[in-house]
């Protein structure tokens, strides 16, 4: 697939998307990053090594996360964006849900949107026509905003092929779309476990996968360890993404994830 200028290969290579996130509050690393320089020196830090995409976030998603107005987030987000494309040739993806925002983004040269809701925000701004008619890329997670039930797997295929629905009639071409199972999103600790064993499964609805679970709770809620200690599970999570077939790995640390993706990859092909 086509991502800005740049082909991805999603049959045969992974690939590291590294994490950007300009906000004084998100989950792992809030506040670090929040100033333009920091942003720029952490995002030229994943670049190098490995990163080929950089994904910018304006509003933390973690629980309980507050919500920042559409001015705020546009103002945090476009001069990053600006920034990395006036010095590498990279394309960037924006984490955002909202239509406003994202239509700024993609002004200041954001090549990929990344929807936490799959195109069904609550707030029913038409996402889908804006990517459509923008011709970007775009991550499509999987999320209802509700508590998952028992049958984790078949629940999530039928809201991925409804967030599909939406992207077909708005005339989002098929090979501009990456699915995300949306990892901590409505899905307690044994359900996220299970869609992560069960990724293989999402391969049945035709799309690359991006697996974002880089320092999330199920590390810390199965090794029962804070979120600064959790690399090694993140590292073990890639290498199983990589074994089921996961395109892409939304990460925070770059080089130890795509060394453990690049060994699990070569194994993966020698079978």
């Amino acid at each position: 697939m086509q991502i800005g200028t740049k082909q991805f290969d999603t049959k045969n290579e992974v690939y590291m998307m590294g994490i950007l996130n300009v906000t004084p509050d998100s989950f792992s690393d809030g506040g670090r990053f929040d100033k333009p320089d920091a942003a720029l020196l952490q995002a030229e830090k994943m670049i190098e090594e490995g990163a080929v995409i950089i994904d910018v976030g304006g509003e933390s998603t973690r629980p309980g996360y507050e919500k920042v107005s559409i001015e705020e987030e546009i103002h945090r987000v476009c001069p990053v964006i600006e920034a990395i494309k006036k010095r590498w040739d990279i394309p960037v993806s924006l984490d955002t849900y909202k239509t406003k925002v994202a239509a700024a983004g993609l002004q200041a040269g954001a090549d990929l949107i990344n929807d936490i809701w799959g195109l069904r925000s609550p707030e029913n701004e038409d996402m889908a026509s804006l990517i459509a008619k923008a011709d970007v890329s775009c991550i499509l997670m999987h999320n209802t905003g509700k508590t998952m039930g028992p049958d984790v797997m078949k629940e999530m295929e039928e809201d991925l092929k409804e967030t599909l629905r939406i992207a077909r009639e708005a005339g989002i071409p098929k090979e501009k779309i990456i699915l995300d199972p949306g990892i901590g999103f409505g899905k307690d600790t044994p359900q996220n476990r299970e869609v992560i064993a069960k990724l293989e499964r999402l391969e049945s609805l035709g799309y690359p996968v991006m697996l974002a679970a880089s320092r999330k709770s199920v590390i810390g809620n199965t090794l029962e360890l804070p979120v600064d200690e959790r690399l090694e599970g993140t590292i073990a999570l890639t290498v199983i993404g990589v074994m089921k077939g996961v395109s892409f790995f939304r990460v925070h640390d770059v080089k130890e994830n795509l060394r453990a993706a690049k060994m699990t990859l070569a194994i993966r092909n020698s079978t």
